[in-house]
C-alpha cells in the first residue's frame, strides 16, 4: 500500500514540475511577444499574424484562415485535448473521484468564475458593449499558477498544489462550457452531420474496449473538421475526443491508454504549442497607453476580476466549506498558505485571452483586454508568491 501512495506522489509530483517547467517556457515567450510589439519589428509581427492566410479545401468547401487563428483555433485543439484527458482522469480515478474530493475545489472553482464575472460585469454595467468580456476574468492559467508555487519548492504541501490542480483543471472545464454555450457562431447543421457520425464511432470503440488511439485521434480530427466549419468553437472537437480515450485497458489492468496520450503530448504542448500561443496573442502595443489604460472599463475589470475576485470567490468558498464543516481542510495546510494559493488563481493568462479573443475581435478591445490579463495576472503571481512565502515553512 505505501509503496502505491508513493508511486501516486510521484506522478502527480513529475506532472506538477513539466506543468511548471512549461510555465516558465510561456513567461519567455510572452515577453519576448510585448518586446517585438513596442519595436520596430511589430509591423513584422501583425503582419505574419493576421494578414498571412493559408487553407486547403475539403469536400469543395475551402477553408482559409490567418496564422493567428490556425494556431487558436488549430492548435490550441491539442491543449484542449490534454485537458480534456485531465478532466476525464481526475473525474475516474483522481481527485474527483468522489464526492468527498470533490466538493471542495469543485465549489471553490465556481466561487472562482462567478465572483470575477461579477465584478467584470459590475464595472462594465454602464458600457454595454463590452459586456461580451465578463467570462476573461473567470480563467486560471494552470501551467503559470503552477509554476509559480513550484518556486516555493518543498515550503508548499503537496495537498495544496493537488488542490491548486483540481481548482485549475475545474475552472478550465466551466470555460469549455462557456466557451461552447457564449462563444460559438451561427451554426451551419451540414457539417455536424459528419461530426456526430465519428462520435458515434469513438463511442461504437468504446463499448468494444477499443485502445487504439490512432483510430481515435483520426475520429478526432474528422470531428475537428466537422466542428471547423459548423460554427461551434473548434477546440471544442479536442475536448470530446479525450472524453472518449479509455482511462484503463480491460486486457492489461497496467495499461492507461489516455495516461500515456497525455504523457506523449504534453511536452509538445507545454514547450511548444502554449509558448507560440503566448507569442501570437501576447503582444501588447504600449504606444498611446498610459496610467489612463488601467482604468478603461474593459482593463479594470479584468484586472480586479482577476486579482480581487478570484482571491474572493476561490478562498472565501474555501473558508465557508471548512467552517460549516461540508468539507476538511487540506492536510497540512494553514489559512494562509490557502489564501496565497486562491491568489495565484488569478493567473489567468492562456484561457483569458483565448475568451477575449472569441469576445472581441477589434483592436481597441484586444489592446485593453491584453493589458487586463497582463497586469491583473502579475499582481495575482507576485501578491499570491509573497503570502505564500510568508505563510510558508522550509519542509524536511
Amino acid at each position: 500500500m505505501k509503496r502505491v501512495i508513493k508511486k501516486t506522489e510521484e506522478t502527480i509530483l513529475s506532472f506538477l514540475q513539466l506543468q511548471a517547467a512549461g510555465g516558465i517556457v510561456l513567461v519567455i515567450a510572452a515577453v519576448v511577444a510585448i518586446v517585438i510589439a513596442n519595436s520596430p519589428l511589430y509591423g513584422f509581427y501583425d503582419y505574419a499574424l493576421h494578414d498571412v492566410k493559408f487553407g486547403f479545401d475539403l469536400f469543395g468547401s475551402s477553408i482559409e484562415k490567418s496564422v493567428l487563428h490556425w494556431i487558436n483555433d488549430g492548435l490550441m485543439v491539442i491543449f484542449f485535448f490534454i485537458v480534456g484527458l485531465e478532466i476525464k482522469q481526475e473525474i475516474v480515478q483522481g481527485g474527483l473521484s468522489s464526492r468527498a474530493k470533490a466538493l471542495l475545489p469543485l465549489l471553490a472553482a465556481v466561487g472562482g468564475m462567478v465572483v470575477p464575472a461579477l465584478i467584470y460585469i459590475g464595472i462594465n454595467a454602464q458600457t454595454p458593449e463590452n459586456l461580451p468580456g465578463w467570462a476573461i476574468p473567470s480563467a486560471t492559467d494552470i501551467a503559470f499558477s503552477l509554476g509559480v508555487l513550484s518556486l516555493l519548492g518543498t515550503r508548499i504541501p503537496l495537498s495544496l498544489k493537488v488542490l491548486l490542480t483540481a481548482i485549475a483543471i475545474i475552472d478550465d472545464l466551466g470555460a469549455i462550457l462557456i466557451i461552447a454555450f457564449f462563444y460559438s457562431g451561427a451554426l451551419d447543421f451540414q457539417p455536424l452531420y459528419f461530426g456526430i457520425s465519428a462520435i458515434l464511432f469513438m463511442l461504437a470503440l468504446n463499448i468494444k474496449g477499443a485502445v487504439s488511439i490512432p483510430s481515435y485521434l483520426i475520429l478526432g480530427v474528422v470531428l475537428w473538421l466537422a466542428v471547423l466549419q459548423s460554427g461551434i468553437h473548434a477546440t471544442l472537437a479536442g475536448v470530446i475526443t479525450a472524453f472518449f480515450i479509455p482511462v484503463r485497458d480491460p486486457k492489461n489492468s497496467s495499461y492507461c491508454p489516455s495516461k500515456e496520450t497525455e504523457h506523449f503530448l504534453h511536452p509538445w504542448v507545454a514547450f511548444g504549442i502554449l509558448p507560440l500561443f503566448a507569442f501570437a496573442n501576447a503582444g501588447v502595443p504600449f504606444a498611446g497607453m498610459g496610467l489612463h489604460s488601467l482604468f478603461d472599463p474593459t482593463a479594470l475589470g479584468i484586472i480586479l476580476g482577476l486579482f480581487i475576485g478570484k482571491q474572493i470567490g476561490i478562498f472565501g468558498v474555501i473558508w465557508a466549506v471548512v467552517k460549516l464543516k461540508i468539507s476538511p481542510m487540506p492536510e497540512g495546510t494553514n489559512w494562509g498558505q490557502l489564501y496565497g494559493m486562491a491568489i495565484l488563481c488569478g493567473i489567468g493568462f492562456t484561457m483569458s485571452l483565448f475568451i477575449g479573443g472569441l469576445a472581441f475581435d477589434d483592436l481597441r478591445h484586444q489592446a485593453d483586454i491584453r493589458l487586463g490579463v497582463l497586469v491583473g495576472s502579475v499582481l495575482s503571481a507576485v501578491v499570491g508568491y509573497w503570502v505564500l512565502h510568508k505563510f510558508s515553512v522550509k519542509q524536511k
